[in-house]
């Protein structure tokens, strides 16, 4: 072994605790910090590649000094973009052991790992209200989660029309057509990796003023359209947390056939909250269901899990074929049901978080994140320098300057606010915004006032030119 190498083992213990101690502070210095650092003056030069071991306290030492203070506060209170969660304290420790136990977890031959995540998803089913028709499996991300669920419906697809797109490929389909009022660009990525197309995604009008789709429009939409269908529908959209009326798209299964894959990658969690689970009601009736759990479950990047009615498509999909792999058999693999042959216990940290806090324990951080998107869309609303262009409907503030929103100033306003606040822009109906996106279980109502002060200011610099 070599000698460094050797060493580090020796010191292991010793080791550990110097990481624990950098992993502590730099948790405790985030809400001092600045959200997102100001970029170098010059990108840093890499470096070359060491040719000689120097161990794990050197390579402590040098990222510290040249990556550590550049890093964005994104697991703190005040990270708005996009729609990142931070870890809970007892994720953290899952994906810690995640890491020392290192499971490839994919095969039963060495089989706990496959178990413990069946038992995490099984809590995940119970959590979003679906029944016990619908089977899981751990993925990456949203995008992956949302391409696995289209991936079924191609294979259904091919069900129902007698081929099989995952032996003869999709082009065995002829042109295929999927449905949606305001899909995410996850669905489009993925109609692009499955074959399909990007020009297979055909749009649906919208209610007025609603980024939810009109069930009358959807329905004419599938009345023109030749043979089987899939439809996306979405439980949360991005900009406005705007939600499809599930059971009635749902409800036009009796005249239509098609099937129905919902995008609830953060609006699955309004489940978790009595005021506002009606948003989810008839999310069960779908035929595969894409939930990120590194977005409101608050556990480390990446992790999300996937949901379908039909695991033996799922496994026709994704079968891998080697000696030294189990059998397909009634329960397959998650090598079977997956893109991944190689996958990470990501279970690990959801089972932690679940397990610690339960269901009132992450209700709480629901509930709390809506309350804190509603005072924050209070506090700018009664500012006469910006605009909401939603409702608050869930966790999303929707919000514009309310003067000449071009992009530069919005892009202006943004990095003005960076060290206390990160939002992100985005485009509502035609006029530049920005979007602030409440997940994150340390977010308060204080952080909630520090980030309107900063937008407040912000906005009234970039307004005199001199931001």
């Amino acid at each position: 072994m070599d000698r460094t190498l050797a060493a580090d083992l020796a010191r292991l213990p010793e080791l550990l605790e110097t990481t624990r101690r950098a992993a502590a502070d730099a948790l405790a210095a985030l809400d001092a910090r600045p959200v997102v650092p100001p970029p170098p003056a010059q990108p840093p030069v890499p470096e070359p590649l060491p040719d000689r071991a120097a161990g794990t306290e050197a390579a402590l030492d040098a990222f510290a000094r040249r990556w550590a203070p550049r890093l964005s506060a994104s697991a703190g209170p005040r990270y708005l973009g996009f729609v990142t969660g931070g870890a809970t304290p007892a994720a953290l420790a899952g994906d810690w052991l995640t890491s020392a136990h290192d499971q490839n977890s994919n095969s039963a031959l060495d089989g706990a790992g496959q178990e413990l995540e069946r038992e995490t998803v099984g809590w995940l089913r119970e959590l979003f209200g679906l029944g016990a028709a619908h089977s899981g499996a751990f993925v990456s991300g949203a995008t992956q989660s949302n391409t696995t669920g289209l991936a079924i419906a191609r294979e259904w697809l091919g069900e129902r029309l007698g081929v099989s797109p995952a032996e003869d490929g999709a082009a065995a389909l002829g042109p295929v057509r999927v449905l949606s009022g305001a899909p995410h660009s996850s669905i489009a990525k993925a109609l692009s990796v499955l074959g399909i197309g990007r020009a297979g995604l055909v749009p649906v009008p919208t209610l007025p003023g609603r980024e939810a789709v009109d069930p009358a429009a959807l329905d004419r939409a599938l009345a023109d359209t030749p043979g089987p269908a899939v439809v996306v529908a979405n439980a949360g959209t991005v900009n406005t947390v705007d939600f499809d009326d599930l059971r009635a798209v749902a409800a036009l299964k009796d005249r239509h056939d098609f099937w129905l894959h919902t995008d609830a990658a953060f609006g699955a969690f309004a489940a978790l909250s009595p005021r506002h689970s009606h948003l989810v009601d008839g999310l069960d009736a779908s035929d595969s269901v894409c939930v990120d759990l590194h977005k409101w479950l608050n556990v480390p990047y990446d992790s999300a899990v996937q949901f379908t009615r039909r695991p033996d498509l799922q496994a026709r999909v994704y079968q891998n074929a080697a000696a030294y792999l189990g059998p397909l058999g009634e329960t397959p693999d998650l090598v079977h049901l997956t893109p991944e042959n190689s996958h990470r216990l990501r279970a690990l940290a959801a089972w932690f978080t679940l397990r610690a806090y339960g269901r009132e324990g992450h209700r709480e951080i629901v509930e709390r994140d809506i309350a804190c998107a509603r005072a924050l869309g209070a506090e700018l609303e009664q500012d006469p320098a910006f605009r909401l262009l939603a409702p608050v409907r869930l966790n999303v503030v929707c919000f514009t300057l309310a003067d000449d929103p071009t992009p530069a100033r919005l892009t202006a306003l943004r990095e003005a606010a960076a060290a206390e606040v990160f939002v992100t822009p985005t485009v509502y109906a035609g006029t530049p915004a920005l979007r602030a996106a409440f997940s994150n279980w340390r977010t308060t109502e204080a952080d909630v006032h520090r980030a309107a002060r900063a937008l407040r200011a912000a906005a009234h610099r970039t307004a005199k030119g001199t931001a």
